[in-house]
């Protein structure tokens, strides 16, 4: 198979250090965090705005990569399910989906509300949520 190279445009601040602390989807009190991107992307992020809702694409760079099923949730009541079916963060392309809302963008930082990424964890994206009415 081929291989793809992606680089970080960015990484996340935040006060999430504990990965088995750490809330698992973004209602269970993810933390308000920042994503810093490398001044080269400064113009990559002109047109976002606060208030706005966005999708971040990070690299989740603790996740063991050999996993291909998991119990969700660890929960050992549960029946092993391939991570395909699930948003486990252990998987072979540990690839975060994340639904932020945008607080403040200044300069090469952006706050966001609900993030659970941890602190460092490589930023590769971020994509405008488009709704119904865009």
């Amino acid at each position: 198979m081929t291989e793809y190279v992606l680089r970080p445009v960015g990484r996340v601040e935040s006060e999430l250090t504990d990965r088995a602390a750490a809330p698992r989807q973004p209602d269970e009190g993810a933390p308000d965090a920042w994503l810093v991107f490398d001044d080269r992307y400064l113009p990559a992020l002109d047109g976002l705005t606060p208030g706005g809702d966005v999708l971040l694409l990070t690299w989740l760079d603790r996740a063991d990569r050999d996993t291909l099923a998991v119990r969700p949730r660890g929960d050992a009541a549960r029946p092993v399910t391939g991570v395909f079916a699930t948003r486990a963060p252990d998987r072979p392309n540990p690839i975060g989906l994340h639904v932020v809302h945008v607080l403040a963008v200044a300069g090469p930082r952006v706050h966001v509300r609900n993030l659970e990424a941890l602190d460092g964890t490589p930023v590769l994206d971020v994509k405008p949520l488009l709704t119904a009415d865009r």
